[in-house]
């Protein structure tokens, strides 16, 4: 009899708790729609993810537990998410389909109160900010088993979008399929880049089961739902869409496998403290160049490069564009600086844009 009453009382405690919660959530839903009315008449838009960068800074540093980390931030995820809402619906492309890393990416960033919406190709999501018929888009820029996506890069070269943040998402691979049974199985679907990222496990599990090549994962995932003896290798994500039971879960190679993703916009960030800058530029052909006009001016400005890759400019044979990554914000005195210098020996110069540090998920 004790136990029972010591189990009311704390589902009392609970029920009380959650009526606070709620009460909460509206007061700050509240405040979400009076700041819209200032950022209507100051045309500030509604996703700011240095703000959110902030936010989860703090609530880091302020959680005690027992609720870890990430489940606190999942749950603030959707608050903010919600508050977003009501201030402006905001719709968000990537490249689908639906239950895609892309589409896992732009969930984990703008949570289930955004429109989030599959377009066919990189080209389209580039399309759909353009013509403001999305607020943003999410695209992969690079993995880091695979390496960088070079149509991306040459969207990105091309575009007058910026750069509003990055986002890395572990690529975790699970066998699923309608039954959970893998008894069942016949034909295991997937893309070639997920079959490949999986070859290890393939050949020790389930060797001689023939292996079906697919557009993208979440197109094996949506076969994967339609016939009982096909199973697919896809994200965990795609699972709780197309309604898949797990056979195996966490099936790559390696565990460190990450793809960044660049959210793409319309708008500048200001600075943080914790930034990263993205530029595209070309140099006049000439011994040296290289050297002399670029790593020479970052050395001695003291400024650490993160990343430098080339891609053919298209344009003209032998000529190339140089991608870069740096630590710092464009707007920061001694990074205007150094652009300032850059430019006078480039063809071209581009900023894509200076965005808030992503961090790894773990």
């Amino acid at each position: 009899m004790g136990s029972s009453t010591n189990f009311d009382k704390l589902r009392k405690k609970i029920d009380s708790l959650d009526q606070e919660i709620l009460k909460l959530l509206n007061e700050r839903g509240d405040i979400a729609l009076e700041i819209r009315k200032l950022k209507t008449e100051n045309s500030v838009g509604v996703y700011d993810p240095v703000r959110e960068k902030v936010i989860e800074k703090k609530l880091k540093e302020l959680n005690k537990g027992p609720l870890s980390d990430n489940s606190v931030l999942n749950i603030f995820r959707e608050i903010i998410s919600a508050s977003r809402s009501l201030q402006q619906p905001t719709r968000v492309a990537y490249l689908g389909p639906e239950g895609s890393y892309s589409h896992q990416a732009c969930f984990h960033e703008f949570g289930s109160s955004a429109e989030l919406v599959a377009v066919g190709s990189f080209e389209e999501v580039f399309e759909e900010v353009e013509n403001e018929r999305a607020s943003f888009g999410v695209v992969p820029v690079e993995n880091s088993i695979e390496g960088s996506v070079a149509v991306v890069l040459d969207l990105l070269s091309r575009s007058h979008l910026q750069v509003a943040a990055e986002l890395f998402e572990r690529i975790n691979h699970f066998l699923l399929s309608k039954t959970g049974n893998i008894e069942d199985i016949k034909v295991v679907a997937s893309h070639p880049q997920a079959i490949g990222q999986c070859k290890k496990w393939i050949s020790k599990s389930i060797p001689g089961l023939e292996l079906l090549e697919t557009s993208s994962t979440a197109e094996a995932a949506r076969l994967a739902s339609r016939k009982k003896n096909l199973a697919a290798i896809a994200s965990e994500y795609s699972a709780s869409i197309y309604k898949l039971n797990i056979i195996q879960k966490n099936i790559e190679d390696s565990s460190l496998n990450t793809t960044r993703f660049f959210v793409i916009g319309n708008k500048t960030n200001k600075p943080t403290g914790e930034d990263r800058t993205s530029i595209v530029f070309s140099l006049k052909d000439k011994p040296g160049a290289l050297q002399k006009s670029f790593f020479q001016p970052f050395a001695d400005a003291k400024v650490n490069l993160s990343k430098i890759e080339s891609r053919p400019s298209k344009e003209r044979p032998w000529e190339y564009l140089f991608f870069v990554d740096f630590k710092g914000h464009s707007q920061d005195k001694v990074i205007k600086s150094l652009l300032s210098k850059l430019d006078k020996s480039c063809i071209y110069l581009k900023v894509l844009g200076s965005y808030p540090e992503g961090k790894l998920s773990k």
